[in-house]
């Protein structure tokens, strides 16, 4: 039976979006406007389309940005024309340099209004720059087959350029004239759909079982003599790393067991990686290391020898020392990316792999038996030793931000994902998130680094799992993003969020800046804001907790309950970064003394 369409722009956009479906699509983030009326109306009234509607672009962004984070697949963005589609290009930054899956659907007007003066009208040509994997300006709709064919390979085009070996955002730019909603035109009218438009063409008309291209992703590998070539420089080395960075889809724990075993070397693992915790933790004999941002670069680690060999996995790590500590190691130093993407910002890598990380590890596995010294396994295991004592003695002895992101990880649900804010949330979870078993997925936007969007990112994450979310932000972070908190309601989402308020920019004492005149008024920019008003704001539980036991029980507690609450800890940072400081000197004082 032949689908009537009251217009072509129902045609078209129904057709692009059975498309999506056929493909994989099962969700997608909807904004208000007039112009994207056919796409929204064709996401909508689908009926194997969850919808999540918001108000705010770079909301709704962030939103498909974080959902993507934990599945893997983008989530189709809609937006109308103007401004609107400028608004998600922050979130289209975060996704190209942190490689995660999103499509953006932005409707625009007829071409020959651009540079008219026309209302709510920019040129939306190539938008983004280079910041999308591919780009169209789709035709304007159509009932013509050769056209329809076209747009429905452009729809599996571009789903495959989105979730590739190079994952990332890609933008179909929609031109719609009106009538803009699925309203009726009678058939003699231009814009009108006959019955017999497609003329017996079927593919245009009903497309196939199932998408109407097929794309079979493929994964890159070495050659066996590259694979031999590796593993014997592994293989001839006594004091070899493995380094895992930031990842949402990188080396499995499963994969990092058998070539952790293999050579014996140390894994230290970037708490973004989703490495540093999990059950894979207790079972590997070699040390799963999360404290070195403590110690490696310190005079309490001068006397080491250099390692002779680095396997680095995923994005550069979150800490500073680790990385300037394998910018002055003279040794070979692996960088395993499989998009080829060069990610290596200190320039001191000597060899770029271009492999599937899992299948990579599990050949080097093969090939390596047993090679990594036990006394230099025995440094990092003792190190880590002396810092974690200090951590958890710390805690008893005084509260500090870091506390809290040591409290959250030592406390999360298992299983359970975990979003933590830029600036000094992830450098604290980094220092201070000791390595356990727990099933924790740890996520952060690290790709920019910005503070935009960070509530609404986790929040898509937690959309896409019935995990419980946490969320731990920044005052800064969570003033930024206060209206990604209507996603709360609207798209059906509960979190525990764990607002770490140090009224201002904290991570700024970090830096020479703070000795100036200018760091007080310009930096640390304080705000004197109260957030409890949100509370009521956007119908969530808000608590302002002192001391560390009440947090505890305020985190407990909502962990286990429905709906969101969010739990306040005010600090003084500048207070923080002394607690920080002596817990780093006497962490290092004591691998000195081990080391003498």
């Amino acid at each position: 039976m032949k689908r009537v369409y009251p217009n072509v722009n129902t045609l078209w956009a129904e057709t692009l979006v059975e498309e999506l479906v056929a493909a994989g699509v099962d969700a997608a983030c909807l904004s208000p406007g007039s112009r994207s009326t056919p796409l929204t109306v064709a996401f909508a009234e689908h009926p194997d389309i969850e919808v999540f509607s918001h108000l705010d672009e770079r909301s709704s962004a962030f939103f498909a940005l974080g959902r993507a984070r934990r599945t893997g697949t983008p989530t189709p963005l809609v937006c109308t024309s103007g401004t609107a589609a400028a608004n998600f290009h922050p979130a289209v930054v975060e996704a190209t340099q942190s490689g995660v899956p999103m499509l953006l659907l932005t409707a625009d007007r007829p071409p020959e209004l651009i540079d008219s003066g026309a209302n709510q009208t920019v040129d939306q040509e190539k938008l983004y720059g280079d910041a999308v994997r591919w780009y169209r300006d789709l035709p304007e709709p159509e009932a013509e087959p050769r056209k329809v064919r076209m747009l429905r390979t452009t729809a599996a085009r571009a789903l495959s350029k989105a979730t590739g070996s190079d994952p990332g955002p890609v933008h179909l730019n929609c031109r719609f004239r009106k009538p803009l909603e699925p309203t009726p035109v009678p058939e003699d009218d231009p814009d009108g759909v006959p019955e017999d438009w497609a003329d017996g063409d079927t593919l245009a008309a009903n497309g196939r079982d199932g998408p109407f291209v097929a794309t079979s992703q493929g994964r890159p590998e070495l050659t066996d003599d590259a694979l031999d070539g590796v593993a014997a420089a592994v293989e001839s080395a006594d004091r070899g790393l493995l380094v895992t960075g930031p990842a949402d889809d990188g080396l499995s724990a499963a994969a990092l067991e058998p070539l952790a075993e293999a050579t014996g070397f140390p894994v230290l693992a970037d708490p973004l990686s989703d490495l540093r915790f999990g059950p894979h933790v207790d079972r590997l004999d070699v040390p799963v290391c999360g404290g070195y941002d403590a110690y490696l670069g310190s005079d309490a680690t001068a006397a080491w020898p250099d390692p002779d060999v680095v396997l680095r996995f995923g994005a550069s790590p979150t800490s500073k020392p680790l990385r300037h500590s394998l910018r002055d190691a003279d040794c070979r130093q692996f960088v395993v990316d499989p998009s080829g993407g060069w990610t290596e910002a200190e320039f001191t890598a000597s060899d770029l792999l271009v492999a599937d990380e899992d299948a990579l590890a599990e050949e080097l596995a093969a090939r390596v038996d047993g090679t990594g010294g036990e006394r230099w396994a025995e440094r990092f295991a003792a190190a880590e030793r002396d810092h974690w004592e200090g951590v958890r003695g710390g805690r008893e002895e005084t509260y500090w931000e870091g506390g809290v992101l040591s409290d959250v990880t030592d406390a999360a649900p298992d299983p359970a994902t975990v979003f933590v804010s830029n600036s000094m949330p992830v450098r604290d979870l980094d220092r201070f998130g000791e390595p356990q078993t727990a099933d924790l997925t740890m996520l952060g936007n690290r790709g920019a680094s910005g503070i935009d969007g960070i509530t609404s990112t986790a929040l898509g994450a937690g959309s896409a799992t019935d995990d419980p979310l946490v969320l731990v932000t920044g005052d800064l972070a969570y003033y930024h993003d206060m209206n990604g908190l209507l996603a709360l309601g609207r798209c059906g989402v509960d979190a525990t969020i764990v607002l770490v308020n140090n009224d201002g920019g904290g991570i700024f004492h970090i830096l020479p800046i703070e000795d100036h005149d200018a760091f007080e008024p310009q930096f640390k920019t304080p705000h004197g804001l109260d957030f409890g008003p949100t509370g009521d704001l956007y119908d969530l539980e808000f608590a302002r907790v002192d001391g560390r036991d009440a947090f505890r029980d305020a985190f407990d507690s909502s962990v286990e309950r429905d709906g969101t609450q969010v739990i306040e800890f005010q600090f003084d940072s500048a207070r923080s970064h002394a607690v920080r400081d002596d817990l780093t000197a006497r962490t290092r004082s004591k691998i000195a003394d081990d080391t003498r």
